[in-house]
């Protein structure tokens, strides 16, 4: 037989004031219903726990041993009671994101200033990692939620689409591609390109749709951060072709971008989660801020905005 709370709560009052009479009255509890809950701890550990008087009640030797435990248990219960309230109150509780970096750099940052604003003990880890490995992350518990294109084939992944995004063509200023308002995959055949990963989404969306316009590209090196394909460029060394969103991480460093066309290529990202298992109430707190996020940049680009 198991001792219950209520049955620790009143060993520790009547221990701690001597007398039923005063122990009913902290716990708010009659003292009949006091005298049921103690007897029933005594036969639940086997012996007594008190040494009756008619003026007042002491504690056994064994009472006396089992007094500071019983509180410690009271007080343990207390605080994890505590602790989960502030979890589903969202007073404290922690949230992991692995994002590609056009949406980690282009998005997030404005969404951890909100996270701090709203809900101030709640820490945010993020990860910045390509396609594959922000599936991965997610699939295997390492990551609440991931920021990405849709997964390929995966059963175990959910995905909610949040915004479009299309790719630009990058220049360095003064470069001829400039002086249009919008420049065709085909032309830029022909000019010296900076590559981005072969291993990121954006980069097999690249090859594919100059593939399918015939043309092939003079690529003079590849590298894997955008920032650094910005600065290569801003160099004079070459063009390139990122998402629109991740060219506010690089803009303003000596290169502007022109949309392209023919075709629009559309680049869906969204917000990804394992099915079967729901989110802590931190992390769906981030998740409706990303939501949040995603309504504002869609407004922002059927306005005019970018």
């Amino acid at each position: 037989m198991n001792a219950s709370i209520q049955q620790l709560r009143a060993f520790v009052a009547v221990a701690q004031a001597h007398s039923l009479a005063q122990a009913s009255e902290r716990i708010h509890l009659s003292q009949p219903a006091l005298s049921i809950a103690i007897r029933k701890l005594e036969e639940a550990v086997g012996g007594p726990l008190f040494a009756r008087t008619k003026r007042q009640l002491s504690l056994t030797p064994e009472g006396e041993a089992f007094l500071p435990v019983a509180a410690r248990l009271l007080n343990d219960w207390a605080e994890a009671f505590g602790d989960l309230n502030e979890l589903f109150s969202k007073q404290r509780g922690k949230v992991t994101i692995a994002a590609l970096p056009t949406l980690a750099a282009g998005l997030l940052p404005g969404l951890v200033a909100t996270l701090r604003d709203r809900y101030p003990r709640i820490n945010l880890g993020l990860h910045d990692a390509l396609g594959e490995e922000v599936d991965q992350m997610v699939r295997e518990g390492r990551a609440d939620m991931g920021l990405t294109v849709p997964p390929v084939a995966s059963d175990a992944l959910a995905f909610e689409a949040l915004l479009d995004d299309h790719y630009v063509a990058v220049c360095p200023l003064g470069h001829p591609l400039l002086e249009q308002g919008e420049v065709a995959w085909a032309q830029l055949a022909g000019w010296p390109f900076v590559g981005i990963s072969r291993l990121s989404s954006s980069r097999r969306d690249i090859d594919r749709t100059v593939a399918g316009v015939g043309e092939s590209l003079d690529i003079i090196c590849e590298v894997s951060q955008i920032a650094t394909v910005g600065r290569i460029i801003a160099a004079g060394a070459g063009i390139g072709v990122l998402p629109a969103l991740s060219f506010r991480q690089i803009s303003g460093a000596g290169i502007d971008h022109r949309p392209l066309v023919a075709p629009t290529v559309a680049r869906t990202l969204g917000l990804i989660t394992r099915r079967r298992y729901p989110l802590s109430a931190a992390a769906t707190a981030m998740q409706e801020l990303i939501r949040e996020a995603g309504r504002n940049e869609r407004l922002s680009n059927t306005t005019g905005g970018e």
